[in-house]
């Protein structure tokens, strides 16, 4: 997803731009944490659905590539992990894993895909 979509993101609208830099911060962390397997980012994975804020909580839409990915019980909690972290204070963060729409590689970063030969 490109950084001006990121931006844009559900929520967003008429953010003032604390707001908007809050939700880059997210988007930023969320594009450094890597799925142990691939090797990739979960960004460029395209398992990150949205990104939203909601007063003082932050939200993210994630998704994995299969319910039954090895990765499913650790990753979610890295990337929450990762994002409250960086974001220290300045929000709470709460992270759904959600399986609609099912992901598939069409939703991958072209460049990321190509380099896994898709």
């Amino acid at each position: 997803m490109a950084e001006n979509d990121m931006l844009s993101a559900e929520g967003s609208a008429g953010a003032d731009s604390e707001d908007q830099e809050l939700l880059s911060i997210v988007w930023q962390t969320l594009s450094q944490v890597y799925d142990p397997e691939l090797g990739i980012d979960l960004v460029s994975l395209g398992l990150i659905y949205d990104v939203s804020q909601d007063g003082d909580t932050v939200n993210i839409k994630m998704t994995l590539t299969t319910p039954g990915c090895p990765a499913s019980e650790n990753l979610p909690d890295m990337a929450q992990l990762a994002v409250s972290f960086a974001l220290k204070d300045r929000a709470n963060v709460n992270l759904d894993v959600v399986w609609d729409p099912p992901w598939d590689v069409s939703m991958m970063n072209p460049s990321t895909a190509m380099g896994l030969g898709f």
